[in-house]
């Protein structure tokens, strides 16, 4: 990729921005050495990668812990057999270390990495027994722990029961009133790593011992005392002991990391490119980008992408098309308006993409992979100062048309400024037919008229222009496709205070061709922007219709729910109205048994029994009549052959009647006929039919008796538990049933008889036949 292009386009900020998410130095070193690539395997496998790490990051929440140190050093001096020392082993096992949790975090953890990933992480070795050993044997940078060898831990006992003894005798002499006055201060000190006394140099003889040092005035010398050298001698010779074991210690810990040199260097290179992945992640979050889909037509296609070099909160998106239906894009407006903005985004967009980078845009952008990026932006303005140029360099031309071919993207700034604009609107002519005729992709901007009206007339070159307000005669830096911009000269020098009449004197020099060209373009742009502004009213008013409309069906929604929950609530204050009443209905009743006991008549007593009876069931009819929303939900248009599901119980049935005027219908559930309401069923269908099979097995399990036994109850009892009986074997479809009540004295039959007669469930009743029980039993055929 041309340098000079990466340079222009600032390439090297992104690269810096990269480096600022990686972890580790080499990761660092990798970001900054980054170059796009013209080979489209590398680029869509690049891209791939960044979307591995974009994924995993989002789906864990952050990447793992992945820093650690270059021990590139270390690795080569133990493939030449060389002894690392403290420090250096720490480091390698502390990139031992993350290279294991990392392996465990992206292999095994909960949330799967993708195959790039899972394939480096392969590549990390795993060397346990060694990373325990260095961290047990080494203490810190500078020190091996005592137990890293029995023989160390014993030199270092001896040494520290050596250095208890000098001391001392180096006490005994400095408090001893013979010594006290030729020393020149009551210290011990040390002189070439044996323990010594400052003694006045008048009275060096009177102390026996060897002179190690003396003061630079020479009052002060240092002695060894003899009564301490045999125990410096030992001392000494403990600290050469041990000298040579730590050493032996750090050589063994080398050897033991020899035969995994090679596996250390590939999990350094899969750690470095483990974090470079994670750092390009890093990137495309804080960029807010997105995936390019790259694609081999040649078309660049950028959906609202934003220069990431302008701050986030006063960028405005630009969308831009090339390659497709035309190749030549002839971008005209004022300055500073954004021009060179567009083709330095367009450039940058294209270079960040091929070098695996995700783009700051919307989703849909898509780009080619170019075999190379040229451009030619005047004085390599940079954008964050908000400089502009109008001059151009030839040179730099002269060197694309040498370059560029049929795959490569260029972008020439104020092409043909800076010389007479005749001849630099002819040149500039003559420039993008050679491009045109090699089959680049060419974004030029440009204030030449006679450019405006060659991209016109022109095929396979297109016009487009940064707005520019007419009201306010300021830029929008907003792009716009199709339409050729004006420069807008004049009127941005007379807002900056330029005198009419020189303004007026130089419209009057202007061609008058070219004026009526410009004054279309000034009227087109008006228009358009008049469009614009319409168009964004009419779709603010749409947003606010659909809220509307939101609010309002959820308000119908809530009101709904509000009025059931109201019904059920007085439903339930009913039922349990209706349960007290049932409660005082029996007390009424066994107070009618009493009088009947007492007044020998029942007639009139059993026929209040069974008023009241009849009022229970009434209420409780009432009460399990269909909801107004199920009457609603009814199915009229039920013909013979259906499937519907019974409300009350979920069975499954079959139509056998279409619905008459009231709504009744007949159905068939398993063996069982049925005269129901349509108000009382709904159509089956997916998981209501599945919930049906399910309740019609369940009731297969508790089929409902064919005779229900109530011998021994008094009258009350039995009537309860025989209203029970046939509500439930009416629900259940049973046809014909048995009360098994009794011969007796004929009175318990008597109360069943004159309940039957009344009840709503019953078509008709008769005694049991010779075998069915005779007098002791009722047979009841349910309607």
């Amino acid at each position: 990729m041309n340098q000079k292009t990466l340079n222009i386009l600032e390439f090297h900020k992104v690269r810096a921005w990269l480096a600022d998410e990686c972890h580790s130095i080499m990761g660092q070193e990798k970001a900054l050495a980054l170059t796009p690539s013209v080979n489209p395997l590398d680029v869509a496998a690049w891209q791939a990668e960044t979307l591995e790490g974009v994924d995993y990051v989002t789906h864990a929440g952050g990447a793992p812990q992945h820093g650690f140190s270059d021990i590139r050093t270390e690795i080569n001096k133990v493939r030449i057999g060389a002894t690392l020392q403290c420090a250096e082993l720490l480091k390698v096992s502390a990139v031992l270390r993350t290279a294991r949790t990392l392996r465990e975090a992206l292999l095994k953890g909960d949330t799967q990495a993708g195959q790039t990933m899972q394939e480096l992480a392969g590549q990390l070795v795993v060397l346990r027994n060694v990373e325990n050993d260095i961290e047990r044997c080494i203490e810190n940078d500078e020190r091996v722990a005592d137990a890293a060898s029995v023989q160390l831990s014993t030199i270092r006992r001896r040494m520290a029961s050596c250095h208890q003894r000098i001391k001392e005798q180096m006490e005994s002499i400095i408090r001893s009133a013979q010594y006290r006055d030729i020393l020149m201060d009551s210290i011990i000190t040390m002189r070439a790593g044996r323990y010594v006394v400052p003694v006045k140099q008048e009275y060096k003889n009177r102390l026996p011992g060897l002179v190690h040092d003396q003061s630079g005035s020479g009052a002060t010398v240092f002695i060894e005392p003899m009564a301490a050298v045999n125990a410096n001698n030992e001392l000494r010779q403990l600290e050469a002991d041990e000298l040579e074991e730590v050493q032996r210690v750090l050589r063994t810990l080398s050897a033991a990391l020899h035969p995994y040199v090679q596996q250390m260097q590939w999990t350094l290179e899969a750690l470095t490119q483990l974090d470079f992945i994670f750092a390009k992640a890093a990137l495309s979050r804080r960029l807010n980008a997105v995936p390019p889909v790259l694609n081999r037509q040649g078309r660049l296609v950028i959906n609202a992408d934003r220069h990431p070099m302008i701050d986030a909160k006063v960028v405005v998106p630009i969308s831009l098309t090339l390659g497709g239906d035309f190749k030549t894009l002839l971008i005209t407006g004022p300055n500073t308006g954004g021009k060179t903005v567009t083709l330095k985004t367009a450039g940058l967009f294209a270079m960040m993409c091929q070098a695996g980078l995700h783009l700051p845009a919307e989703e849909g952008t898509t780009l080619p992979i170019y075999d190379g990026v040229y451009a030619d932006i005047g004085d390599e303005q940079s954008i964050e100062q908000s400089l502009s140029t109008f001059s151009s360099h030839m040179t730099s031309i002269v060197d694309i048309l040498q370059q560029a071919s049929s795959r490569s993207l260029v972008l020439l700034d104020e092409l043909g400024a800076g010389t007479d604009p005749h001849e630099g609107a002819a040149l500039a002519v003559a420039i993008i037919e050679r491009l045109k005729s090699r089959g680049c992709c060419t974004l030029a901007t440009t204030h030449y008229s006679e450019l405006k009206a060659y991209a016109l007339s022109t095929p396979d070159v297109e016009n487009a222009s940064m707005e520019f307000n007419v009201e306010t005669l300021r830029p929008t830096y907003r792009l716009t496709m199709g339409i050729p911009g004006k420069s807008n000269a004049f009127e941005i020098s007379k807002r900056l205070g330029l005198p009419e009449d020189v303004i007026e004197n130089a419209r009057r020099q202007m061609a008058q061709g070219v004026a009526r060209f410009e004054d279309v373009l000034q009227s087109a742009e008006y228009h358009k922007e008049v469009a614009r502004r319409e168009r964004e009213e009419a779709e603010a008013l749409n947003r606010e219709i659909q809220t509307l409309h939101g609010r309002i069906d959820a308000e119908k929604v809530r009101l709904e729910k509000q009025r059931q929950s109201v019904l059920d609530d007085a439903r339930a204050q009913a039922q349990k109205l209706l349960d007290g009443a049932r409660h005082q209905s029996e007390e009424v009743i066994r107070s009618l048994k009493d009088l009947k006991k007492i007044k020998g008549d029942s007639r009139d007593v059993d026929r209040g029994i069974q008023q009241a009876r009849d009022a229970i069931r009434d209420a409780q009819r009432a009460m399990q009549e269909p909801r107004e929303d199920e009457q609603r939900d009814a199915p009229t248009d039920l013909q013979a052959g259906e499937t519907v599901v019974l409300r009350d119980s979920q069975l499954p049935a079959t139509v056998l009647t279409p619905p008459d005027d009231r709504g009744n219908i007949t159905v068939q559930a398993g063996i069982m006929k049925l005269n129901t309401n349509i108000a009382n069923v709904s159509r089956g269908g997916g998981a209501q039919q599945k919930e049906a099979r399910r309740a019609a097995r369940e009731f297969v399990v508790r089929q409902i008796a064919t005779e229900l036994d109530i011998r021994g109850m008094n009258g009350e009892e039995g009537m309860m538990e025989v209203d029970r009986y046939l509500d439930e074997a009416f629900r259940a479809g049973r046809t014909e049933v048995s009360i098994i009540h009794g011969k007796g004295t004929g009175r318990l039959r008597e109360i069943v008889h004159e309940s039957l007669r009344h009840h709503p469930h019953v078509k008709k009743f008769r005694l049991g036949a010779f075998g069915e029980g005779e007098m002791g039993v009722t047979v009841v055929e349910l309607k």
